[in-house]
């Protein structure tokens, strides 16, 4: 199976702009995590570009 996911804007500063509400794993940190545990092809894309 293959998955990807699509990160719209600032979701880049997760870990670092408001840790105390958003906590302080970044993006790339969750996403290492999700690919341990996942059987198949998982990608993403993130950009702060709305139009993207």
């Amino acid at each position: 199976m293959k998955v990807a996911i699509v990160n719209g804007p600032n979701l880049n500063l997760l870990g670092t702009r408001e840790p105390e509400v958003y906590g302080k794993q970044s993006f790339e940190a969750f996403f290492e995590e999700l690919t341990h545990g996942f059987n198949g092809e998982l990608s993403y894309f993130q950009s702060n570009i709305e139009g993207e």
